[in-house]
């Protein structure tokens, strides 16, 4: 039944730790969501399964160290805008130290450069400031033929900052992945916050490579009328379920 395999790799020290390992997503359903019930004339997102499968399709990440990250914030010593992230109780074996002042230039390397995404639709919310970034311990293999798509947790992410999604071919791709992110700046103008570990932050999703060709059709009304299934209400949380969905299952 598992002919497919994700396979998470690390420093031995940091596996040994036993924290923040990658998960199934299924195991981190938000509290909101499990507390969901129908009542009389409304009808919750809780019976609707495509939502719960953005819940429960794939693997977590979660933060792996503590990370302090003041963005747009006005500093005294340097008179200018100041963005930086660093870490601290950090295990050089299995992790870096990342410490990133932009007009300083004390080290380099841990962001991109904001003329890297210009005109990038995310970097007015960013507040037009370079792109920082998560250095991520594990190294992320899957079967011949498949890559990841990495995002945000679907429909459950931090408000206060999300990962720049990408897709990367992990069956060939030998080194760790790591996750630039911007600042939610449409609620946060200016930011000075602990990103603590074991705070999730990406959703793997492993995906079979394959080429696609796309065909348009025109139906008539009629022909549309006997195509389509026609369902209203609390019968199409059930009728989906019961007659479309496929039951996935990721441990």
């Amino acid at each position: 039944m598992f002919s497919n395999k994700i396979k998470f790799i690390a420093h031995e020290n940091y596996v040994n730790l036993k924290n923040y390992h990658p998960e199934p997503i299924k195991l981190n359903i938000p509290e909101w969501y499990k507390k969901l019930s129908h009542i009389p004339r409304l009808k919750t997102v809780k019976g609707c399964m495509p939502f719960l499968d953005t819940l429960t399709t794939g693997y977590l990440l979660r933060v792996p160290q503590d990370y302090g990250v003041k963005h747009n914030v006005y500093n005294d010593n340097i008179k200018q805008n100041d963005t930086y992230l660093e870490a601290s109780d950090v295990r050089p074996e299995f992790c870096q130290i990342h410490h990133l002042n932009l007009f300083t230039q004390q080290s380099s390397g841990q962001y991109h450069p904001v003329e890297q995404v210009e005109g990038a639709p995310f970097n007015e919310r960013n507040k037009n400031l370079p792109v920082l970034k998560f250095f991520n311990p594990w190294i992320i293999k899957t079967s011949p033929g498949y890559s990841c798509l990495f995002v945000p947790p679907l429909n459950n992410s931090d408000d206060r900052f999300s990962i720049i999604p990408g897709i990367v071919d992990t069956d060939t791709f030998p080194n760790e992945i790591n996750f630039p992110f911007i600042i939610n700046g449409d609620k946060y103008p200016s930011l000075e916050t602990i990103i603590k570990a074991g705070t999730p932050y990406v959703q793997v999703i492993p995906f079979k490579r394959e080429s696609w060709k796309m065909e348009i059709i025109g139906l008539s009304t009629e022909k549309l009328k006997k195509t389509k299934n026609l369902f209203y209400g609390l019968k199409i949380l059930y009728e989906y379920k019961e007659k479309y969905w496929s039951k996935k299952t990721w441990k």
